[in-house]
């Protein structure tokens, strides 16, 4: 009679395969989410978004000083190049020094021999999740929960560019320039760091 209906159960698609005999680095980062500088550490997950054209796979790279996402990367597939992608968009940008630590799930993309081949030249350490632990990566968690709530389930994609585009625009014009963070004292992760420079 009010006219109400209840949101149907979205898609469910796995995005980690820790199924692998690829090595698996230790948890390095073991839930110390909170950093003194930026470039100290940097956390990552893929997720997926539907649209009508096929699934959209998005990996991002966040750093935990000002949960700014300081890397990025979409694609249809979520090959070892997609993660890969994420984090060298990130280095380009940010330039960290090396002993950067780089803690992400122990899904076969952060595995591969090309991630960590990455790695390796830039002189990153790589961290992990225990097993089946969501918690150890609660930043990334929390950073795809907000924007599927903030504004993925609010769409319905026809195209993978639409997404695309969305997506892009809510990670670089709003997230980290706009939208205020309570790990960030209220302030948004651009200006968290801004700050920081001024002091």
């Amino acid at each position: 009679a009010a006219g109400l209906a209840c949101r149907t159960q979205r898609k469910f698609k796995a995005t980690t395969n820790s199924k692998h005999n690829l090595p698996i680095a230790p948890n390095h980062l073991d839930r110390q989410f909170t950093v003194a500088q930026p470039n100290q550490a940097y956390v990552g997950d893929i997720t997926y978004i539907y649209t009508q054209e096929g699934w959209l796979y998005l990996a991002v790279v966040i750093d935990l000083y000002s949960r700014h996402v300081v890397g990025w990367s979409m694609a249809e597939h979520m090959r070892a190049k997609l993660v890969n992608d994420a984090l060298s968009m990130a280095v380009w940008k940010r330039k960290p020094g090396k002993g950067l630590i780089w803690h992400t799930d122990r899904g076969s993309q952060y595995a591969s021999d090309s991630h960590r081949a990455l790695l390796q030249q830039y002189g990153i350490i790589q961290s992990m999740s225990r097993k089946g632990n969501c918690w150890d990566n609660a930043v990334s968690e929390s950073f795809f929960h907000t924007l599927k709530t903030e504004l993925v389930h609010h769409q319905r994609y026809q195209t993978r560019a639409e997404a695309k585009q969305d997506i892009f625009e809510y990670i670089e014009v709003f997230y980290n320039r706009e939208r205020l963070h309570s790990a960030n004292d209220y302030l948004s992760p651009v200006d968290y760091e801004m700050q920081l420079k001024s002091a």
